[in-house]
């Protein structure tokens, strides 16, 4: 392989004709084109021969089918060499073996890979640089570098004169881990936003039955993914559907209606309606974002007048108190507005919908509260029955609760694009830092006492064990056990 190889220019194509290596004068391909790559210039390190043949199955098959014919081949003094198949994710191994790509790179490629939006291809892509990776490299310089002033002092501090108390370097190395430590939970809160982008955004369609929202539902993916009927409580269970809104990718739920018992047995909640409600109140409380539906009757007031209505019941009411403000958003959406009279507006209703959130106090609305009308938007009217102004609001409440949580974007949207692995290993160093300012005791530094309290050995070791988290991420520098992590990593 080594005397063919090198009748190639290197980086150059050339057309050949694959031959079987067993049946002479057998044409695999009349006009493939050859490439030589050779190392350590590639994307392994390694020599690399790329064959491109005509993409037909039958070529393609044949082609594969006589390189496994090719038992082995000689490599001079090294002996024989097996040709045989890649293990999944070998080349990527290769790679980070022989330097080409640390683990950030590769986990980036995965994501790029899989990437389906165009806000997954843009973190993919972005970490795909070697900007993240050199950022936790040059984090575990500093507190390499804090280490080992904690290390001098442990091991000179009796023979040799230091131009600082022992106390001021303490409190030296101590800024400098408040200062990393700041860094590092922004780039923790930066993580957890790009995991929005990676894994999708969770949202929860809930409302009372019949409210619309597996209406709402088709018209927002186009298709019929949930059934739709005038009779109220059709959806039982949970429908989960993925779309692409704005290049996030989002999975929209439709849960079962939430209602109160009525009066009259034949309005009695079932035992299957009970479970649907159950599974739609848990579905509720983990997604990201939360949709209310609310839509408005036509009542009879005492006059005789028909006029337009709308209540959120006291089930909807009751789940809503139970969500995570801090982490959650909700947006509150009348549906429905076909039925507003000529004498009512949607502004009204609109005030309406707000005094019942202040009256029954229950989290205020991510967005201004929107109204469609899915009758519309099914009969495309000139505004798509506020569809497309819904779509819209919510694209930019993705692209906030998704953006950088530092003033300079520029240098923090590359940790937009650290993976879940990531986020654990920087929340593990962070712990490793918080230990270290609980160990040094920052009340005896700040008021410049002597360092008698200050147990010097335990604070280095902290920092040792943070240092070892961020070359966990890399897979680089002296850590142990990174076996442990590869494996997982080149699978994807």
């Amino acid at each position: 392989m080594a005397r063919f190889i090198m009748h190639y220019v290197p980086r150059q194509a050339t057309i050949r004709t694959l031959y079987h290596p067993h049946e002479a004068g057998e044409v695999l391909d009349s006009q493939a084109l050859i490439l030589h790559f050779p190392a350590p210039k590639t994307a392994t390190g390694e020599d690399v021969l790329e064959l491109h043949v005509h993409g037909g199955t039958a070529v393609t098959r044949s082609v594969l089918g006589a390189i496994s014919l090719v038992s082995a081949i000689k490599q001079g003094r090294s002996g024989v060499r097996i040709i045989r198949y890649a293990e999944p994710g070998e080349f990527s191994r290769r790679a980070f073996y022989n330097n080409r790509l640390d683990l950030t790179q590769i986990e980036a490629l995965g994501d790029t890979l899989a990437a389906q939006t165009e806000q997954q291809r843009r973190i993919a892509v972005r970490s795909n640089s070697s900007v993240l990776s050199q950022k936790y490299e040059s984090w575990r310089q500093q507190l390499l570098y804090a280490r080992g002033e904690l290390e001098a002092l442990i091991d000179f501090s009796e023979d040799q004169h230091f131009d600082e108390s022992p106390a001021k370097l303490v409190t030296s190395v101590t800024e400098q881990v408040l200062g990393l430590q700041r860094q590092i939970q922004a780039a923790m809160a930066n993580a957890s936003r790009g995991e929005l982008l990676r894994n999708g955004i969770s949202l929860a369609l809930l409302g009372a039955p019949n409210a619309g929202k597996s209406s709402l539902l088709n018209q927002i993916v186009g298709r019929e993914a949930a059934i739709v009927s005038e009779e109220a409580g059709t959806t039982r269970d949970v429908i989960d559907v993925g779309v692409d809104v704005g290049g996030f990718y989002c999975t929209f739920g439709d849960l079962a209606g939430l209602r109160t018992k009525s009066v009259g047995a034949q309005f009695d909640i079932g035992l299957v309606e009970q479970e649907g409600m159950k599974r739609a109140r848990e579905r509720a409380l983990v997604a990201d974002v939360i949709i209310v539906l609310v839509p408005i009757e036509r009542r009879q007031s005492g006059d005789g007048t028909w006029q337009a209505h709308l209540e959120l019941n006291a089930e909807i009411a009751a789940t809503l108190k139970l969500c995570d403000i801090r982490r959650q958003k909700v947006v509150y959406t009348i549906n429905k507005i076909d039925l507003i009279g000529p004498n009512e507006d949607t502004a009204a209703m609109q005030g309406l919908m707000q005094q019942q959130l202040s009256d029954q106090d229950l989290p205020a609305p991510a967005l201004p509260i929107l109204a469609v009308s899915c009758k519309s938007c099914q009969q495309r009217s000139q505004d798509y029955g506020g569809l497309q102004p819904l779509l819209a609001s919510l694209t930019g409440l993705f692209q906030d609760m998704t953006a950088t949580s530092e003033l300079d974007p520029a240098n923090w949207e590359s940790s937009l694009g650290a993976s879940h692995r990531q986020r654990v290993l920087l929340e593990q160093c962070s712990n490793e830092l918080r230990n270290y300012l609980d160990q040094v005791n920052r009340d005896l530094i700040d008021h410049d006492l002597d360092d008698d309290g200050v147990d010097v050995v335990l604070a280095a070791e902290c920092l040792r064990s943070a240092a070892d988290y961020l070359a966990k991420i890399t897979g680089r520098g002296q850590v142990a056990n990174i076996e442990e992590v590869l494996g997982v990593v080149f699978e994807k």
